[in-house]
């Protein structure tokens, strides 16, 4: 059969099936389907899960990270290091709360923020460290973590791929979301492990803050509606501050949950599909594969491999497009595009790795059901991409 009639293998699949859909049909007739009780149920599962005092759901990790630069203090004129090497929203809430990132470089192996590099970035203007757990490999938190300490700075990481990855801490193995920083925000897009359609998590062991992103995410109304619903009285509400329509409806909650209780078995394919791609692509001239950190253990939200030095980026993922292999380029650089491309004072240092890893990255496929037969294939075009291009 030619490779062309073979049915397309997409980048990701979410995995949903009647389970996720009885959760939303039992809502649905429940006549409650905004923020109630399935998402404070999500909440404490969540929390459960990683190991936090607290979770707040919000509508995606974008208002996740806004709301937690918010409960930091980040306001106009302030700096937050971060990297550029993330999709853009890790900038852009920075920029929505007047602020302005500041770019660091990162690591070759993990595409994480490089902890050797953020001293340099601190000025008296830093206001906070916003590290990210690329592609759901953990970042080296303890090393940023201590020149955090060192500054008096608060850590918020971007864990929207890193659910259900973990690092060795204190000698015991423990999940991304559980406190070692300040705030911790989760994504749950498709392309995630676990997915709500879209939708965000804060966790967090202060009280103060998960307080505040409960006030901010509802208009800062000071009666919930849950409240209101349930009264034998008038209640009128009040808004002591500008809030934001950020929250997760309860349709969302009742599949996240559902999702949730799956995610150990998510997991576990996930990492040995992981395996197999690292045992197959292992032969292949000049190809970098992924690899854990010793202390680290990766979700494996992505699989990007590292293309041979000379080979062209674009070529490859068209040769294996036309085969009905999708693919996506390395993580984009922030300060590359237009929005930031314009605003030097975001990139003070050279940001080298970031870049090459943007232009030699190439994201496989990689979801639950894939097969040995889909993974050999992905192998076999990726060779035959690799010598068309290097021709």
């Amino acid at each position: 059969m030619s490779t062309a009639t073979l049915p397309m293998l997409p980048i990701a699949k979410p995995l949903l099936d009647e389970r996720e859909a009885e959760a939303a049909r039992r809502v649905i007739l429940s006549g409650w389907v905004t923020q109630g009780p399935e998402v404070a149920a999500f909440e404490r599962e969540f929390a459960q899960f990683v190991g936090a005092s607290h979770a707040c759901a919000v509508s995606n990790c974008t208002t996740a990270l806004h709301l937690a630069l918010l409960a930091l203090g980040v306001t106009e004129g302030d700096e937050v290091v971060t990297v550029s090497h993330s999709f853009i929203a890790t900038a852009n809430a920075i920029k929505y709360c007047g602020a302005t990132p500041v770019f660091v470089d990162v690591e070759r192996n993990t595409f994480n923020m490089n902890p050797a590099l953020i001293e340099a970035a601190i000025t008296s203007r830093t206001r906070a460290i916003l590290c990210v757990h690329q592609l759901g490999m953990p970042c080296d938190l303890s090393a940023i973590l201590e020149v955090s300490r060192r500054h008096g700075l608060p850590v918020i990481e971007d864990a929207a791929c890193a659910i259900g990855s973990e690092i060795l801490w204190d000698g015991e193995w423990e999940r991304i979301g559980k406190p070692h920083a300040d705030i911790a925000c989760f994504s749950f897009h498709p392309r995630k492990i676990v997915t709500t359609g879209d939708g965000g998590m804060l966790t967090t062991n202060n009280p103060d803050y998960d307080r505040s992103f409960r006030l901010w995410r509802q208009h800062s109304m000071s009666v919930p509606d849950t409240v209101r619903h349930g009264a034998r009285e008038v209640i009128f509400e009040s808004y002591p501050e500008v809030g934001f329509n950020y929250r997760m409806t309860d349709l969302q909650a009742a599949v996240g949950r559902v999702q949730l209780s799956r995610i150990d078995g998510i997991i576990e394919e996930r990492r040995f599909l992981a395996a197999s791609y690292a045992s197959l692509l292992s032969g292949i001239r000049g190809l970098q594969v992924p690899a854990e950190p010793v202390w680290a253990r990766s979700n494996w939200q992505s699989y990007c491999v590292r293309l041979p030095i000379g080979v062209d980026q674009r070529a490859v993922m068209q040769s294996m497009l036309e085969a009905n292999i999708s693919t996506r380029r390395g993580v984009m650089c922030s300060h590359l595009e237009d929005a930031y491309r314009e605003a030097p004072e975001t990139t003070p240092f050279g940001l080298i790795e970031s870049e090459r890893a943007q232009v030699e990255g190439v994201i496989l496929p990689l979801f639950p059901g894939m097969t040995e037969e889909d993974q050999h294939r992905v192998r076999d075009e990726l060779v035959r991409a690799l010598r068309t291009a290097a021709k």
